[in-house]
């Protein structure tokens, strides 16, 4: 789903923490080495989300974020936040052949360059993370 995250909103907070789960605890966080991404370069997005990009002609990135039970991408357009939350059931990672990253949820996707080391160590870091965490039973979802 995507939503605006730019104000603070109990409704908002309780759909996430439902979807992907609260955030992870500050011992969780060290032992896993950080679980937010560097700063990734978008170059292509579904029609919902590129309609928010083209407001705004700053350079267009994302961040992203590792929940118990999904990821949260981040991105700014104009002034506001919002924020793509996939859970992992729901989330396809495919890496193309020229350095391009692909998160697919539902209708929604977001392409983004892998172009340090740094973006690439933090995608297998997601993919350990979500094969640890993915229901296993339909029972699960």
């Amino acid at each position: 789903m995507l939503l605006n995250l730019s104000y603070s909103d109990q409704n908002i907070t309780e759909k996430i923490d439902a979807a992907v789960g609260k955030p992870m605890p500050m011992k969780k966080r060290l032992i896993m080495g950080g679980i937010g991404s560097p700063k990734l370069h978008i170059t292509a997005a579904s029609v919902d989300i590129y309609n928010l990009l083209v407001l705004d002609n700053t350079l267009k990135t994302c961040n992203v974020e590792i929940r118990p039970n999904g990821i949260i991408v981040r991105f700014r357009s104009r002034l506001e936040t919002f924020g793509l939350i996939i859970p992992y059931y729901k989330l396809n990672i495919n890496k193309g052949h020229i350095g391009i990253y692909s998160i697919y949820m539902d209708h929604y996707f977001i392409k983004v360059r892998s172009d340090t080391k740094a973006i690439q160590k933090f995608f297998r870091k997601l993919l350990d993370h979500r094969a640890d965490n993915l229901p296993t039973h339909i029972d699960d979802l």
